[in-house]
């Protein structure tokens, strides 16, 4: 199952993200991990992409997309994979899909945590980390809805989104995702 996670700070994705790796037997790809791993490796993409890390720069699209291309072809993507932190805009999102026309591999699915805000402020106000004070918190929900709304309606209209309750126990949470990849590996 080939699987996009979108979900705002707080949402919980990387808990049930570790949750969906195990259960249905796929391959975490983070781009952040992909990105350092490439730099780790010294590919020639690794490498561009060094460039502007180093600098405390975005990698650009272009570079992002050519470690996914590469990182997707390895023998653990096979069976399957949840892409998370990937895509964040609309034109990232079509890049993909692009790339995986090519390939001959569309998604299954894109699933979207939702929290209302409210929700999400209380949690992240509640980690006590140093980027969660509430003015950055507002700026990050902010940043996140502008984002992520184009892609949402992008995938929406392919009939890929799925939206998951995000609120509750982990466990119904989970249970929720699960409920929702179990119907579409029936049909």
């Amino acid at each position: 199952m080939r699987i996009v996670f979108i979900g705002p700070p707080g949402a919980g994705k990387g808990t049930q993200a570790e949750r969906m790796i195990d259960r249905f037997g796929i391959t975490h790809l983070s781009t952040g991990d992909m990105l350092r791993a490439a730099r780790q490796a010294k590919t020639e993409v690794g490498c561009k992409a060094d460039e502007y890390m180093s600098a405390g720069q975005l990698v650009p699209d272009d570079i992002i997309l050519a470690v996914i291309a590469d990182r997707l072809t390895q023998d653990d993507c096979q069976g399957g994979y949840l892409l998370d932190g990937f895509p964040r805009t609309l034109g990232q999102a079509e890049a993909l899909d692009r790339m995986l026309v090519q390939q001959q591999t569309p998604l299954d699915v894109v699933l979207e945590l939702q929290v209302a805000e409210d929700e999400l402020f209380s949690r992240l106000a509640g980690r006590g980390r140093a980027d969660d004070k509430p003015e950055v918190i507002r700026q990050r929900l902010v940043a996140y809805r502008q984002q992520t709304q184009p892609l949402l309606e992008f995938y929406g209209k392919q009939g890929l989104l799925v939206s998951i309750d995000g609120l509750g126990t982990p466990e119904d949470i989970f249970e929720r995702i699960t409920a929702a990849l179990d119907a579409l590996e029936q049909d």
